[in-house]
This record gives C-alpha cells, sequence and structure tokens, in this order.
C-alpha cells in the first residue's frame, strides 16, 4: 500500500466524530477546521497541497494546492503524524449534523468522485484532487458546478454528509434520478448527468427545482437525505430579521402574527 495503514473508530450517532489510531510514524491528512483533540505523541504539521504533496516537486505541490482552490477549499491542509511511542489518538468532529462515511479505496479502484465539501481527513498518501464534470448541462446546473473532489489512492478516506446516508449499489444501466443537492458521492464507474423535471406545472410549482441528477449504473452511490444548503436556507428563513420566522416580518401584527403563522414559542 502507498497510503498509510490505519485504525478508526466513528463515535456518536447523529453529532458523530472520527477518532484515528495510528502507530507509530503513521500519518492522517485532514481539512482545516476539523480538529477535536490528540493525544500527546502525535505532531501537527500545516502542509502545501494535499495528502501526496510532500511527496511531489514545488510545481507539483503548486498545482496541488491551486487544486484545492478550484474546489473552494484552503491551499493547506494539516497532517498528523505519531512521533511517539505506542498507538496514539487523533479524533476529527463533522462540522454539521449528520453522517461520517468510512471509504476503504482500494475496493474502489481507488478512486471516489464526491460533492466539493464532503471531505473530512483521510490516510497519508491519499490524494484529494478536483474532477471536472465533461457535460456543459452537468456543470451548469448540476448543483456542484464543473468541479467536484476525487480521492485517489489506496487507503481510508472519510467523508461527511448532512442527514442520514443511504447507499445504493446500480447494476449496469439502472437509473436513479436524485435531487442534486443530495448526491454525496459516487464510484468512477458511474455516468453522472442531469434532466428537466419537465411540465410546465412541475417547474413552476412542483418547489423541487428545475433539474434534478440522473445517475447511471454500474457503481455505488451515497446519498443523504438533507443537503447543508437546505439545511442552512432554513435556519436563514427562521433567522431575526430574516424569512417568515423574522423579527421585521409581520411586524403590523406583532406576536399575533407568529401565532396566525404557527409560531407560538
Amino acid at each position: 500500500m502507498n497510503a498509510h495503514e490505519i485504525d478508526y473508530r466513528i463515535i456518536g450517532s447523529e453529532m458523530q466524530c472520527l477518532e484515528i489510531e495510528l502507530d507509530p510514524q503513521e500519518a492522517v491528512v485532514a481539512e482545516a477546521g476539523s480538529f477535536m483533540m490528540m493525544d500527546n505523541g502525535i505532531k501537527m504539521e500545516t502542509i502545501f497541497g494535499d495528502g501526496r504533496a510532500q511527496e511531489q516537486s514545488f510545481m507539483g505541490k503548486l498545482l496541488s494546492a491551486g487544486k484545492r482552490v478550484l474546489t473552494g477549499e484552503s491551499l493547506f491542509m494539516t497532517a498528523y503524524t505519531n512521533v511517539g511511542q505506542g498507538k496514539q489518538q487523533v479524533t476529527f468532529a463533522a462540522p454539521y449534523p449528520g453522517k461520517i462515511i468510512p471509504m476503504d479505496l482500494s475496493l474502489f479502484q481507488g478512486k471516489i468522485i464526491c460533492q466539493k465539501d464532503a471531505f473530512l481527513c483521510a490516510a497519508k498518501g491519499v490524494s484529494i484532487g478536483i474532477e471536472f464534470q465533461k457535460r456543459l448541462g452537468t456543470g451548469l446546473f448540476g448543483g456542484e458546478g464543473f468541479i467536484m473532489q476525487k480521492l485517489e489512492g489506496d487507503g481510508w478516506a472519510f467523508v461527511h454528509a448532512c442527514g442520514t446516508v443511504i447507499e445504493r449499489e446500480l447494476h449496469p444501466g439502472e437509473i436513479l434520478r436524485i435531487d442534486t443537492g443530495c448526491i454525496v458521492a459516487f464510484t468512477q464507474n458511474v455516468d453522472y448527468d442531469i434532466q428537466f423535471v419537465g411540465g410546465i406545472k412541475n417547474t413552476l410549482f412542483g418547489g423541487e427545482g428545475v433539474f434534478f441528477a440522473q445517475l447511471t449504473g454500474p457503481g455505488k452511490v451515497w446519498i443523504q437525505s438533507l443537503p447543508f444548503s437546505r439545511l442552512a436556507g432554513r435556519v436563514l428563513r427562521y433567522a431575526p430579521g430574516m424569512g417568515r420566522g423574522g423579527k421585521e416580518e409581520g411586524s403590523l401584527l406583532g406576536g399575533l402574527g407568529g401565532l396566525l403563522d404557527g409560531d407560538n414559542r
């Protein structure tokens, strides 16, 4: 294996965290802001680019970092290495309620494609790059734009999703239609396209958007029940001064307006 052989434990149910156990000189790389705690024998080091950056030339590091910027991530990642004696633990936390999904890349031909902000951490040696959507329609209307993340290597990688996660194994030619925001990840053999919902009533009054994703097998798909954008939209909707539950809206009726609207808190 090129990637380090790490052990892990997922803790919790809805607000999960991930405990990685490292043997001496083993390391894990993670996105900035995901760190929770670590043992005294763990050394933390900021690296430029992805998990393979230190093995590359300067131009390779620069290209790796540039790819991460295109996916909306930081130029830097953090490597956590066990420099002590015996096994040591480092723990990471998911950024919002949902599930952490462990993926052994060696079981998926060394590559998984996922949404841009799904990656949490991975064994050192796993590469975190970009995947361009080849179809114009998919790039413009697919919800994730032209660029998604790709995780490559032969070690463990961990992604997070919002809500409940459903795994589907698609047979050759089998089609699954999904809300574009509900896609978490899929294997490289899955064909990703977008489809027009169709119908004037569906488009104008359906409330589900104009396009949905169409995934065609063979391959495996990970689906989340609650896209983070949908969760954030609901929170903003009820924030003070914004949306239906805001203080400024319905101010003519004051508290009575909240009662009539079903907001009796």
